[in-house]
């Protein structure tokens, strides 16, 4: 199955971002403030948000579109140069009234001390020009994935996946927010277990779980619901189907993107033919992997086929 990941192609959609990362030693406290004080002594930049889906399905071997906005600023032209080094065909709508966003993470002694964040969100006609880039762009692809990292690039969601659909794509949503009725229609959603309970409440066993998961399949009209769990690892609801996997024995270093690699590996998966037990098998050793890397890092094909 694996092989066939090389004939993927994927367009992938939603809220880009910078990830800048900044290290240094940390030896001494302000005087000023009881806070470390960190020397820097090296730079980072890398791709978040939709970005970094676009990059993990590149690093497993498909081929991988983006759409998405940036500001006219130095973090966008930062992201289009990552964006053509990782080989990621990148349609970026440019919003001069946008500032890119932009997340800052200070490390020290290999722990993250402090995240910044600069964010805007992207104009109206802006994102009515994405949505006709993306419905010329829809039918020359096998999957889509919408990355909702709630910072405004989604406001047509459900324009898009009506579009996906009509074109018998299959559509992943990484959801955000607490109004799912926008992800109507969709194939499969995978939120983590703190954004299913916004939607659905609590649950007292997996029985319960279950049968609220189901409910909200079919109140969504949506095939499947994939819900990662961290230590307990993730489970995917589908009609009268359910399949679990625990999660991977490995130290966890850092869950930053890791939701990103899991749609990511399943959007791939799920084009190449796989049934959903061994797409989410495969999404599941592809997280144990990523979360043992630092910051928002990726998986590759090899490593998979040797972690199997």
């Amino acid at each position: 199955m694996l092989e066939k990941i090389a004939q993927v192609r994927l367009l992938v959609v939603g809220d880009v971002m910078l990830d800048r990362y900044w290290f240094g030693e940390v030896d001494r406290i302000s005087p000023e403030a009881p806070v470390p004080v960190v020397k820097v002594e090296r730079q980072e930049e890398r791709l978040g948000g939709a970005a970094n889906v676009a990059r993990n399905a590149v690093s497993l071997g498909a081929v991988a579109a983006l759409l998405s906005v940036v500001g006219d600023d130095d973090a966008g032209r930062s992201l289009a140069r990552l964006l053509d080094a990782g080989m990621i065909d990148a349609g970026l709508h440019v919003d001069g009234d946008l500032a890119t966003i932009v997340k800052l993470r200070v490390i020290g002694r290999q722990q993250q001390l402090l995240r910044i964040d600069f964010e805007t969100p992207p104009s109206h006609e802006i994102l009515l020009a994405k949505l006709a880039d993306f419905e010329r762009r829809v039918a020359d692809v096998d999957v889509v994935v919408l990355s909702d990292y709630g910072k405004g690039g989604l406001t047509h969601i459900a324009e898009m996946i009506r579009i996906a659909r009509a074109a018998d794509k299959p559509v992943l949503v990484d959801p955000k927010g607490d109004d799912w009725s926008r992800y109507a229609g969709a194939t499969v959603i995978t939120p983590n277990r703190a954004e299913l309970k916004q939607i659905i409440g609590s649950w007292r066993s997996e029985e319960e779980l279950a049968d609220k998961a189901r409910r909200l399949c079919g109140e969504l009209g949506i095939e499947a619901l994939l819900v990662t769990r961290s230590e307990e690892g993730m489970t995917l609801f589908a009609d009268d189907e359910r399949h679990h996997q625990t999660a991977q024995a490995r130290e966890v270093f850092d869950v930053s993107g890791a939701g990103d690699t899991v749609i990511a590996t399943l959007a791939v998966m799920v084009a190449a033919g796989a049934d959903w037990a061994e797409a989410i098998r495969v999404a599941n050793i592809a997280a144990g992997i990523v979360v043992g890397k630092l910051g928002t890092a990726v998986v590759t094909r090899e490593e998979i086929a040797h972690a199997i």
